[in-house]
């Protein structure tokens, strides 16, 4: 690699780092030079090394190595890099670039957050057609505790035969449901086989004396055939394993496991993301050793964090029993998230032992009532920062950032650099940076714009095989308002300021990052744009405002209400004053406090800043007079109560008490004026307020009831 360790140095002084450059390249310190590494444990500074291929080495090395005490941390700089075409063209940025990672691995880890347990003692539950599950409990028995559910034959596996020894729980059926999680699986499966595989003494006497050969060797009594001699019923006098009325009236049965292993061909879970401790392999036989190797490991006790915040007071997901905002229930791949109401208020509720942790609900939530807990918003955005002011202050140009997650996505990463190595590739270009988050999913339009505020030139998400298709709609959707935005700020119209990248190998990542599109120079507004110097927010909307008003205070050609597509998370509504009754049940709806009124007169106002465009006010008004326009206005008129609609309000005609509007009372009496309670001179009485209806019913002899 073209490693200079005097111009990393100058570039981190530059951009003001605490992190010292060493003073030498060490080229093969991974195995001949190791000496300076364990002689640099010594200290009391961090450690950070600029490779990741003898990770497991150096940590081993570390833990022999008595008094370490600093954190060492790792990053990969000849893959993501150093490797590349690029690093050998253009010396500068390819140094600019590794001080940016040096300086992002210097960072501290993460604030810590609250953890969720698993406790597993290997009771596993092995499910399938018979002829699969009985070898798998052979080989895992001696491991884990194992109970087999054979829910019928694969007859393309050749004959099997339950084992003489009772060695684990053998049962029969169907399976019903399964739910739960690693150490907390509940099973439902129904019996339909006569025979009883734990009473079962395997003497094969029933086999014996069956007339039609309807009793296989796994004890299966296949029931088209059978005639009903019943001569198995009396062969089996003395274990009295067979009963056919289990057959007639199939029992339901349920068992608690800490781990299921799921051979049927249809998996009993249906999301993208199954629970942990639940593998389906099906018939395939490189998915059966995988998933048996995974549960091996799985035994003891585990935690994960808590990997998200849930706000309900700011949650636009329902009011008045309406459904508003549903989209992190919809986006969710693990189906952790469910709705929940109360007293007509509704909330969404998340099952932390399901969640994976993708974050795809913190970047669907338009409020922010979703945030991302581990690493927060406020860590992204300080990485961020660093990587891109650093990266400028060493004079980089025209950064580009890669988010891509720490799985799929880094192992691109690494062939693509690999492969440049040797000529098979160009590599990652200097200019693209990349950021390796937990999942791709996790960031969105907040992160972005602040990201661009900050300098970049473009954002790049890495989407794999891996990722969910509600993954996929979600950021898509996203990308298209980015698009928006930024076009209405000045962007070409062809311009590609967010990019997603929806790749299978490395060859198509390489040419996707080497395209013009992608680490071609900026030709927008923001190439002169100063960097942006606020910090991220942990509330969402407060973040968005910092970023948005950084872009527009420097943009060439705003405009001033920016057309959005419908879903994006600013806008306003029109109201249509002629059916408009003014009786607030939108104010009542909003969960954002952009719709309002006031205590002395009937006026419907709006704080557009505030809304989010969920669609109760819309859902929740009685006469369809309320319509959403997603936009974003940067007028100050954004931030400021707007009014939609207002008229004069309408008195009692008794005690001339004000109650309501004169558009309110008309389209009462339209409504109601058939009815008998209100018919004739009574009509009067909906011109009342509500005492006043009561009093001048008591006056005529009428029962109150009557009016209600």
């Amino acid at each position: 690699m073209p490693l200079d360790a005097g111009a990393v140095s100058d570039g981190l002084r530059a951009a003001n780092t605490p992190i010292d450059a060493p003073g030498q390249t060490h080229h093969l310190l991974c195995r001949r030079e190791i000496g300076a590494f364990t002689q640099a444990l010594g200290g009391a500074e961090d450690v950070i090394v600029a490779c990741t291929q003898e990770k497991a080495l150096f940590a081993e090395v570390a833990a022999q190595q008595e008094g370490v005490v600093a954190p060492i941390r790792f990053v990969n700089v000849r893959e993501t890099g150093g490797w590349s075409a690029g690093a050998r063209r253009d010396g500068r940025g390819f140094h600019a670039k590794t001080a940016a990672l040096l300086a992002v691995a210097g960072l501290p880890a993460p604030d810590p957050v609250p953890v969720v347990d698993y406790r597993s003692d290997g009771n596993l539950l092995i499910v399938g057609p018979a002829e699969r599950v009985m070898p798998w409990a052979e080989r895992l028995a001696d491991q884990l505790s194992v109970t087999v559910l054979a829910t019928g034959r694969d007859r393309t596996a050749g004959p099997l035969s339950v084992p003489m020894e009772r060695r684990w729980p053998v049962h029969a059926g169907e399976l019903v449901a399964v739910k739960g999680w690693l150490g907390a699986f509940d099973v439902q499966w129904r019996n339909r086989n006569p025979i009883d595989l734990d009473r079962c003494t395997r003497c094969n006497a029933c086999i014996d004396a069956c007339p039609e050969d309807a009793i296989d060797a796994l004890y299966q009594i296949d029931l088209d055939r059978c005639r009903d001699h019943r001569a198995c019923v009396k062969a089996c006098a003395d274990a009295m394993a067979i009963d056919f009325g289990r057959a007639e009236a199939p029992q339901t049965l349920s068992g608690q496991f800490d781990l299921v292993f799921d051979l049927n061909d249809a998996p009993a879970f249906t999301q993208h993301q199954p629970p942990q401790g639940y593998f389906h392999a099906g018939a395939d036989a490189g998915k059966q050793l995988s998933a048996s190797l995974a549960l091996l490991q799985m035994v003891g006790e585990f935690e994960k964090p808590k990997f998200f915040q849930y706000k309900e007071s700011i949650c636009a997901h329902g009011r008045n029993g309406q459904v508003g905002c549903d989209a992190c229930v919809q986006v969710c791949s693990a189906s952790a998230i469910s709705s929940q109401w109360k007293d007509g208020r509704g909330s969404v509720q998340v099952t932390p032992n399901l969640c994976v942790g993708c974050g795809a609900c913190t970047t669907a939530c338009p409020t922010g009532a979703m945030t991302y807990a581990y690493p927060s918003a406020p860590y992204h955005g300080r990485k961020l920062k660093t990587l891109l002011n650093t990266y400028a202050s060493a004079g980089g140009r025209d950064a580009v950032v890669l988010l891509h997650n720490g799985e799929r996505g880094r192992a691109l990463v690494e062939q693509v650099g690999r492969a440049a190595r040797i000529g098979k590739a160009q590599g990652l270009p200097v200019n693209v940076l990349p950021v390796e988050v937990f999942h791709a999913a996790s960031t969105g339009l907040e992160l972005w714009f602040t990201a661009l505020a900050y300098g970049a030139a473009r954002i790049i998400i890495l989407l794999t095989e891996d990722d969910a298709p509600q993954y996929r709609a979600m950021l898509a959707e996203q990308a298209a308002v980015a698009q928006a935005v930024l076009q209405g700020l000045g962007e070409p119209a062809d311009g590609s300021p967010v990019v997603l990248i929806d790749v299978a190998d490395a060859a198509a990542l390489d040419a996707r990052l080497n395209a013009a599109d992608v680490s071609g120079p900026l030709r927008g507004f923001r190439r002169d744009m100063p960097a942006a110097t606020f910090a991220v927010a942990a509330a969402k909307r407060e973040t968005l405002d910092f970023a948005l008003d950084h872009l527009a205070r420097h943009a060439k050609a705003t405009e001033a209400i920016i057309p959005l597509p419908a879903g994006a998370p600013f806008g306003a509504v029109t109201v249509d004053r002629e059916s408009c009754t003014l009786c607030m049940a939108c104010v009542g709806a909003c969960p954002s406090q952009a719709l309002r009124d006031t205590a002395e007169r009937p006026v419907l106002a709006m704080i557009e800043r505030n809304c989010v465009q969920c669609g109760l006010c819309e859902t929740t008004c009685p006469e369809d007079a309320i319509a959403l326009v997603p936009r974003l206005n940067l007028t100050g008129q954004a931030r400021q109560a707007v009014t939609l609609n207002e008229t004069q309000p309408f008195h009692c005609i008794r005690c001339s008490k004000p109650f309501g509007t004169a558009q309110m009372v008309a389209t009462m009496l339209a409504k109601l004026g058939a009815h008998p309670a209100f018919s004739g001179a009574a009509a009067e009485r909906l011109k009342m307020c509500g005492d006043c209806r009561v009093i001048d019913m008591m006056e005529r002899g009428e029962r109150p009831g009557a009016t209600h």
